[in-house]
């Protein structure tokens, strides 16, 4: 039981650690986000479209970084309240080789 509680506190650890770096980089990211502006005095036409393309593709990066922490930050509720690992469709126990892949794994191989 040691074992088992050791490898969660090491689990947690590292799922702070993504959640941390994931924060971390939408902070940084943040004037990649900012509305691009029309200014044609400063920009070029196919400037701002680049400027516009580039700003879009890091809006659905931060969308996608806000997915991950919302998994990651339901994983860490599952290990406090002891369901980690365990298939939320079927409750049957979830291979520890899928959930070394990604921690954030909620499903059984056989439910997903």
């Amino acid at each position: 039981m040691t074992d088992e509680n050791n490898d969660l506190d090491h689990l947690a650890t590292m799922i702070r650690s993504e959640m941390d770096q994931l924060k971390y980089l939408s902070e940084t990211a943040k004037d990649s986000r900012a509305p691009v502006a029309l200014d044609q005095q400063s920009v070029g036409r196919l400037s701002r479209m680049d400027a516009m393309q580039q700003q879009s593709m890091e809006l659905a990066t931060e969308e996608r970084r806000q997915q991950r922490l919302a998994a990651l930050a339901a994983v860490l509720r599952r290990v406090d309240s002891g369901g980690y690992g365990y298939c939320l469709e079927c409750d049957d126990k979830i291979a520890a080789g899928r959930l070394a892949v990604d921690p954030a794994v909620t499903l059984c191989i056989d439910c997903a």
